[in-house]
């Protein structure tokens, strides 16, 4: 995730090469036609001014729907983040409310508040590595019996695997006595909560925008950055400043691309780049909280920004 408030151009030149070099190459080409006379005048703007209206409607319905879908997945770790904190509290707190019981075994309890703590934190880490379709699952190791790991890591949805070991354990745990009551129906609340995000964050990850807004998008904005030249050769004609074209040409289709861009990158937050949520920060904060829970100290290092960017 992007935390900086300026951007360095030249970077942001990057994101556009491909447009930048259409400008670039259709401007010098009609400036190099009227110097030899191959073309005496330009198309009237207003041509290129519907054309460039139509484009910015294109534009901003996709920005506003790539926003609409960035901020659905963050809110969607958001309530990752509460769901875990709670069901980790939930863990802790039942298990400590049964001393009293005559078949509590303090031994016995302390390994389940540990194997469910850190199996839900294994969880939202094996979310974020299943996301942004990574196979490093060696980091989710020490955070699960070995061989709960081994069973899972062939399972073609690992995050759900972990929350079903969760669950078994739960009501292996009311079976034994470490829980009692209505624990497991408060506890499985909060399963509930984190399988409809992960559903939710699963549904952005799967369904792309539309590909037709992506498509015409495109093209309009090609076929835009292409004419511009003709439609302001001759407005300069006029001024007697054609060589103008090449940089008024450029610096438009900069600010078109840019804006069109912004919507491209925003369009699939789980990709891993720098635009996207900050999924590795967030899995830091649930362990570190999580941890703490458990009365830890050792915790991970904590993740902060680097250079304006966040993971």
């Amino acid at each position: 995730m992007i935390l900086k408030r300026n951007f360095n151009p030249l970077k942001v030149a990057q994101y556009i090469q491909l447009e930048l070099n259409i400008s670039i190459v259709a401007s010098l080409l009609v400036y190099i036609a009227f110097k030899l006379q191959l073309i005496k005048t330009g198309l009237p703007f207003s041509i290129v001014g519907i054309m460039g209206s139509a484009l910015a409607i294109f534009i901003a319905f996709r920005n506003n729907s790539s926003y609409g879908r960035w901020w659905e997945a963050r809110a969607a770790w958001s309530g990752i983040t509460n769901a875990s904190r709670v069901l980790g509290r939930l863990i802790i707190t039942f298990t400590d409310s049964h001393k009293h019981q005559e078949n509590y075994n303090l031994k016995r309890s302390e390994i389940f508040k540990i194997e469910l703590v850190y199996a839900t934190v294994a969880y939202v880490h094996a979310m974020r590595i299943d996301l942004r379709r990574q196979n490093n699952w060696n980091d989710i190791k020490h955070l699960l019996p070995i061989e709960v790991f081994e069973k899972i890591l062939h399972a073609h949805n690992i995050p759900n695997q972990i929350q079903l070991h969760i669950g078994q354990k739960i009501y292996e745990a009311m079976s034994n006595g470490i829980l009692g009551g209505f624990d497991s129906f408060q506890m499985e609340g909060q399963l509930l909560a984190l399988a409809n995000h992960q559903g939710t964050c699963e549904r952005i990850k799967n369904t792309p925008l539309l590909r037709q807004y992506d498509f015409f998008t495109r093209i309009f904005l090609y076929t835009f950055i292409v004419l511009l030249p003709f439609a302001l050769l001759k407005e300069f004609i006029q001024l007697e400043s054609s060589y103008l074209i090449i940089p008024v040409s450029i610096l438009i289709s900069f600010i078109f691309s840019v804006m069109g861009k912004v919507g491209e990158v925003n369009e699939d937050p789980f990709e891993n780049k720098i635009t996207d949520i900050p999924l590795t920060s967030i899995c830091n904060t649930i362990e570190r909280d999580l941890k703490e829970m458990l009365g830890e100290h050792n915790l991970p290092s904590e993740i902060k920004e680097k250079d304006g960017y966040l993971d």
